[in-house]
Formats: structure tokens, C-alpha cells, sequence
């Protein structure tokens, strides 16, 4: 019931609106739609990004040696930021190893060039990251108020149309005004996924950006230090953890007599 009326409303409103409230409706219509296709893309792209980078990482801890974890490169390619970050690290190691400081990017000791590249792919992995975010912000910040506009605009001209037509009681001026409203729902109606989404989008970001410095982290001392991926670590309460090395212990003098 409430249904049908508001659908009833809805069209009354288009057939008493002007060019404005329409092109306002055109305008929440394509917010909508671009809010949506946003919400549906990234949220698939979410989901795959997550399952590739835990089978990534679940190979990368279990490779012996660097050149296993090579090998998963080159054969099922960097479907994901860890592996993307693993594959231009690494590339970056080889090509200092082999032709050095031959040009200006490439200045400095291995180690300064492999985090130069790491910090390059974890830029572009976070502008990745946020691309949509910019859309969904907009959306939820301003369609409740282009909504507000167009309700307004509707309220305006209802009245005009009771004051010429002189007849001021509410059964007249309930009507035009509640169609009026209608757009004040529509807009809220789009802003409300749009920043649920964002919120959930970039908390999700936050979390795997985080994951993600700590890996380049590790992979940066595996790469200037020759270690194994897999090398060091100790299985505790299914938890992967490095052992302390312990303080070597200084020799105390002897007290004077």
C-alpha cells in the first residue's frame, strides 16, 4: 500500500514538475546508478583481491626460496598487490645485480633501490585502493540535499498552484506538498548505500594497507639480507613468529679489593 502510493506520488510529481525538478530527479537517478555500479565493482574486486592475495601468501610462506616464489610469478602472474609488490621487488634486485647504478633512478646501494621500487608499487597499490571512494563520497555527501532542493522546488510551486487556485484547506495542500517530499526520500534513498559502502570500503583499504607495509616490510629484509621467505620462522598456536636472538652478555670487571 504504501508502495503503490508513493509510486502514485512519484508520478504525480513528474507530471506537475518543471524542467528543474525533473533534470533534479535525472541528476539523483545517475548518482544512484553510479553509486551502485561502484558498490558492485569494487566489492567483486574486493572479494578476488582478498582469495588471490591469501593463496599468494600462503605459497610465498611455504617457498623454500626466493626463486620458488619466482617461479609462482611468472607462472600465474601478480593477480594481486602482494604479488605485484614480490614481482617488481624482485625485479628490482636483479636489475641492480646486474647493471648497477647505470642511471640516475637507479642511484644508491641495492637496498636503497629495492625501497625506492617498494615504496613506487605501494603508492600506486593505495591510489588503487581509493579509485571510486572520491564517487561514493560525493554521492552520499550531497544527494540528500539535491533531494532537499528538489523538494523545495516542488513545495514552491504546489503552493503557488493553491494560492491561484484560492483553495488554501489541507485536503488540497497535503497533497501536492507530500508529492513534494517524495524527492527528500529519493535523495536519502541514494545517499544512504553510498556512504555505507564507503565506510566499509575504507575500512577494508586501512586493514589491507596495513597488511600490505608490513609484508613490503619483510620482503625488503629477505631481499638485502638473502634470507628465505620461509627461514627463522617458528609455528606457535598456528601464529608464524621470528625468534629472538639472545643479548649477548658482557663481561663484568672484577670488584677492586
Amino acid at each position: 500500500m504504501d508502495t503503490v502510493s508513493t509510486t502514485q506520488g512519484l508520478a504525480h510529481f513528474l507530471a506537475q514538475s518543471d524542467a528543474v525538478g525533473k533534470t533534479l530527479l535525472a541528476l539523483l537517478i545517475l548518482m544512484s546508478a553510479a553509486s551502485w555500479a561502484i558498490i558492485a565493482g569494487k566489492g567483486v574486486a574486493q572479494f578476488l583481491r582478498q582469495r588471490r592475495s591469501s593463496e599468494f601468501l600462503n605459497h610465498f610462506w611455504n617457498a623454500s626460496t626466493l626463486d620458488e616464489v619466482r617461479h609462482e610469478i611468472s607462472t600465474h602472474g601478480a593477480r594481486d598487490p602482494f604479488s605485484h609488490l614480490s614481482a617488481h621487488a624482485l625485479h628490482a634486485q636483479v636489475h641492480h645485480a646486474r647493471h648497477g647504478a647505470s642511471r640516475l633512478a637507479e642511484a644508491g646501494s641495492a637496498s636503497e633501490f629495492v625501497t625506492r621500487t617498494i615504496k613506487k608499487v605501494l603508492d600506486e597499490e593505495t591510489t588503487r585502493f581509493e579509485s571510486g571512494l572520491t564517487t561514493l563520497a560525493t554521492v552520499g555527501a550531497t544527494a540528500p540535499f539535491v533531494g532537499l532542493f528538489g523538494t523545495v522546488w516542488g513545495v514552491y510551486h504546489a503552493l503557488l498552484a493553491i494560492g491561484m487556485s484560492g483553495a488554501g484547506t489541507l485536503d488540497k495542500v497535503a497533497g501536492p506538498v507530500g508529492e513534494a517530499l517524495v524527492m527528500t526520500g529519493i535523495g536519502l534513498a541514494v545517499a544512504i548505500p553510498a556512504v555505507v559502502a564507503y565506510n566499509a570500503f575504507t575500512r577494508s583499504n586501512r586493514v589491507l594497507a596495513g597488511r600490505l607495509d608490513a609484508f613490503a616490510f619483510e620482503l625488503h629484509s629477505f631481499l638485502t639480507m638473502g634470507e628465505a621467505p620461509g627461514a627463522g620462522q617458528q609455528q606457535l598456536g598456528g601464529a608464524s613468529v621470528r625468534p629472538l636472538k639472545p643479548v649477548p652478555q658482557q663481561a663484568q670487571a672484577p670488584a677492586s679489593a
